[in-house]
């Protein structure tokens, strides 16, 4: 396995998916976003989701239940079948980390646009975060033993959780802190909302050119994944919550979250762990792609959900 993990390597054009720079510029994006994450969360959010705990109930079967299994689904089915790469097993890890993680800041924005519950997103995006010590760790063992991956790509789950607990501390530094003081947090949620609205950007301008090789050689089953993660996740989602009976506005917002996974921190637990890995280029290239594309199917599921009419949703009661 390790002769492969080098053979895909230097399949990557002897170029980095993320060098040096960039590793450092992701880890301000993370953390400066978490710490946005959190000072954009008061009490009153807190007690507005309890008083109706649903919606954040559904969102979390969603968010841990749909999205690591439609990853998983895309794996056996597409990725593994039609793949003739050497090491695809190096790409399907990347899958399923990128499944696996919490949502990300994009989805707020998202449910803005498509008129979903603000309120109940953020609050939905912090949940997941926090949970995302537990979830994300047990997620990636069930899912990598039924890939039955080699030793030498397994993640010790300890490791997993402490790495992912070091990078969601800023968020509750950041509820401290608006706790402190409102202008504060409201500063630090400004920035951390522009950072998580630059990330896309930032992979367009900087990885793109520097990595358009790897991205003309890559097969259509990576691709396939990547584009299937975010859109089947929001499709799963969103007609299941029609299933509970949620309201319109919820059913969105769910939808949204659950597709809209945390791109940078997928990425940053990826160089964290398998920093010294030979094949973390083939590791970081769904995420990477997934990153990219899940901006294009958000929009086209947010004009989709913009269509809804909010004079008949008016009458529908607010169950959850």
């Amino acid at each position: 396995m390790r002769e492969l993990m080098i053979l895909a390597a230097e399949e990557a054009n002897a170029a980095t998916v993320v060098n040096e720079f960039e590793e450092l510029l992701l880890r301000i994006f993370v953390v400066t976003i978490m710490f946005g994450l959190g000072a954009g969360l008061t009490p009153k959010d807190f007690g507005l989701a309890l008083r109706r705990p649903w919606g954040l109930i559904i969102g979390w079967v969603t968010q841990f239940g749909i999205m690591p299994l439609v990853t998983y689904l895309l794996i056996i089915s597409v990725l593994l079948p039609f793949s003739s790469v050497e090491g695809i097993m190096l790409v399907a890890l990347g899958a399923l980390i990128m499944g696996s993680v919490p949502a990300g800041t994009t989805s707020n924005l998202f449910t803005y646009f498509s008129k979903g519950n603000l309120a109940l997103s953020v609050t939905m995006t912090v949940n997941s975060t926090l949970w995302a010590f537990i979830m994300t760790p047990a997620a990636l063992f069930i899912y990598s033993n039924f890939l039955g991956l080699d030793e030498s790509l397994s993640i010790e789950f300890s490791e997993l959780a402490l790495v992912i607990f070091g990078l969601i501390v800023p968020v509750a530094l950041g509820m401290f802190l608006r706790r402190l003081s409102a202008n504060i947090g409201a500063v630090l949620e400004l920035i951390g909302g522009a950072l998580g609205l630059l990330f896309i950007p930032f992979l367009i301008i900087i990885w793109v050119p520097r990595n358009w090789p790897l991205l003309m050689s890559t097969e259509w089953p990576t691709y396939a994944v990547a584009i299937g993660m975010g859109l089947v996740g929001i499709t799963a989602a969103y007609y299941l919550t029609k299933l509970f009976k949620m309201h319109p506005m919820n059913a969105r917002t769910v939808a949204l979250e659950t597709g809209i996974n945390n791109g940078p921190l997928a990425i940053a637990v990826i160089i964290a762990v398998y920093i010294d890995n030979p094949g973390i280029d083939q590791i970081l290239l769904v995420p990477a792609l997934y990153s990219l594309f899940i901006v294009l199917i958000s929009t086209a599921v947010t004009l989709v959900f913009r269509r809804a009419n909010l004079a008949a949703e008016q009458k529908i009661p607010n169950l959850l």
